[in-house]
């Protein structure tokens, strides 16, 4: 097909798009990686500084990989797990994952992607308490704002209004509660503290509502990437699952964005010291040359699972591509190379020095507040930070400074008005002072046209 019907004939229904804008202005066709960069079909040169979709931790054009992959299509293009069936890379990854884990004694199942990971939480949830006599404990509470795909349970999950918009969403069972947004909800003169301990009185007066004995588990990612990068306040999550231990509910922790380096420990909680009772994984589990995904789940929980198909026969969930053997193979030569290279301790200190560029921005007349950690981040946007004056909810001003960042061969994100930065975990020094540079031309850029618009 010739460049130019690339661009003028596009057959596919875009994920996670505006279709009226692809419409006039057809897609942006990216070509090749290498590295932190990626360059498009016409040869420009982008940094990419979203680790695509906040997924390729180790960059691209990885040879390595490449040929990890392409031994493991010669040797085996496909294996399925389905009726006691298995093969060595699924089970050298599980016993590899076991190891890593922060849970003891942990079952891995496989699935493709982090929708689907969470999906199974759901049907997991389910099926335990059943098998365990109690079945009138279903519910699952997220937060609002939170992102935990878009299947229908899992984009029941999640918490932003565009990914329920027209589909019917939420399904009953599903509840939500208050997002840790600190800077933008926390009342005048409360402490990291207070709006703490007022947004988790709020957590325990919907739980005693609802009924505890109604409610399997509570679902948080340890930093809420899609809903605008938001990290938890000071002491939020030993508070949170002190809370759900007073009333036996699960804690699932969603480690789809933040596991595997990218807030300076292995997984994200990790970082911000909580224990999980079963937890979800994708993205950097393969750096994204493959799709996998992983639930852990303890071992009693699986226990009882045993019991409940000696009762009503096969566990009847599981998908074509589970386990699959490529995948598998891909996740192992990944892992292996978090750990030769000392990976993470590397993502650690690069992001650092990440935070502390970023932190220039501060004072930005666009910025309202910089957050993140380890090599993740987000700039929120405000007309004036003093008085949280925001722009539209539609992310206007959020949207001018992405493509400036394009202008200017910079890839990032607008989660509306929220600027996230999430660079594959190889990026070197010099490579992220390029990063800032051009988010502060951009930004600079961005400013001058709100200006000319009289937006500010």
């Amino acid at each position: 097909m010739s460049q130019k019907s690339l661009h003028n004939h596009y057959p596919i229904v875009p994920p996670t798009s505006n279709f009226k804008l692809m419409e006039e202005n057809g897609p942006q066709i990216m070509a090749r990686g290498k590295g932190v960069y990626q360059w498009d079909d016409k040869g420009k040169q982008y940094l990419e500084g979203m680790a695509g979709l906040w997924c390729t931790s180790l960059g691209y054009g990885n040879g390595e990989i490449a040929e990890t992959a392409a031994e493991a299509m010669r040797t085996m293009g496909f294996a399925h797990m389905f009726s006691g069936k298995s093969h060595e890379a699924g089970i050298r990854l599980a016993e590899k994952l076991e190891q890593m884990l922060p849970m003891d004694d942990s079952r891995i199942f496989f699935g493709v992607s982090g929708s689907d990971a969470n999906d199974t939480q759901v049907k997991l949830m389910r099926y335990y308490f059943n098998a365990i006599g109690r079945p009138d404990k279903k519910k699952i509470i997220s937060r609002h704002l939170a992102y935990h795909g878009v299947t229908l349970a899992s984009g029941s999950l999640t918490g932003i209004p565009v990914n329920h918009a027209l589909f019917d969403l939420p399904l009953d069972g599903f509840l939500h509660t208050d997002s840790p947004f600190y800077f933008r909800d926390a009342m005048d003169e409360e402490t990291e503290e207070d709006f703490t301990n007022r947004i988790l009185e709020n957590l325990d007066e919907l739980i005693q509502r609802e009924g505890p004995d109604t409610i399997a588990a509570f679902i948080a990612e340890p930093i809420m990437g899609a809903g605008g990068v938001i990290l938890p306040p000071e002491g939020y999550f030993p508070k949170l699952r002190a809370l759900l231990d007073k009333y036996d509910i699960f804690l699932i922790d969603d480690e789809v964005i933040c596991g595997f380096g990218r807030t300076g420990n292995a997984f994200g909680c990790e970082t911000f010291d909580f224990r999980p009772d079963t937890m979800s994984m994708a993205k950097a589990l393969t750096s994204a040359y493959m799709p996998l995904s992983a639930v852990a789940i303890p071992e009693s929980m699986y226990q009882a699972m045993i019991d409940a198909t000696a009762e009503h026969g096969v566990f009847g969930h599981g998908f074509t591509y589970s386990g699959h053997p490529v995948s598998c193979a891909v996740a192992l030569k990944v892992l292996e190379i978090y750990e030769r290279d000392n990976v993470f301790a590397y993502a650690a200190k690069m992001g650092s020095y990440l935070q502390q560029k970023l932190q220039h921005f501060s004072d930005h007349p666009l910025v309202g507040e910089v957050r993140g950690t380890g090599m993740i981040a987000g700039l929120h946007l405000a007309k004036d930070k003093e008085t949280k004056s925001f722009f539209d909810p539609a992310g206007t001003a959020g949207a001018k400074v992405i493509a400036a960042c394009v202008d200017n061969g910079l890839i990032l994100r607008n989660l509306g008005d929220v600027i996230a930065i999430c660079p594959p975990l190889v990026i070197s020094e010099a490579e992220i002072d390029e990063l800032v540079d051009k988010l502060g031309k951009s930004l600079d850029g961005a400013l001058e046209d709100l200006k000319r618009q009289g937006s500010l």
